[in-house]
């Protein structure tokens, strides 16, 4: 049988704007929870409106997994 993967629970906790849902969002991605094209997509998507840094963050927000 195939290798089991260990599950954790992580708590994120910081002020308004500070960087938790991109934080989350970039640890989802290096983990390989989500995959480079949709990272992509949303990265195209962020910066036309002017927005590159919120890639990450829309792991959450598009996915609904906050």
């Amino acid at each position: 049988m195939g290798k089991e993967k260990t599950h954790i629970n992580i708590v994120v906790i910081g002020h308004v704007d500070s960087g938790k849902s991109t934080t989350t969002g970039h640890l989802i991605y290096k983990c390989g929870g989500i995959d480079k094209r949709t990272i992509e997509k949303f990265e195209k998507e962020a910066q036309e409106m002017g927005k590159g840094s919120f890639k990450y963050a829309w792991v959450l927000d598009k996915l609904k997994a906050e």
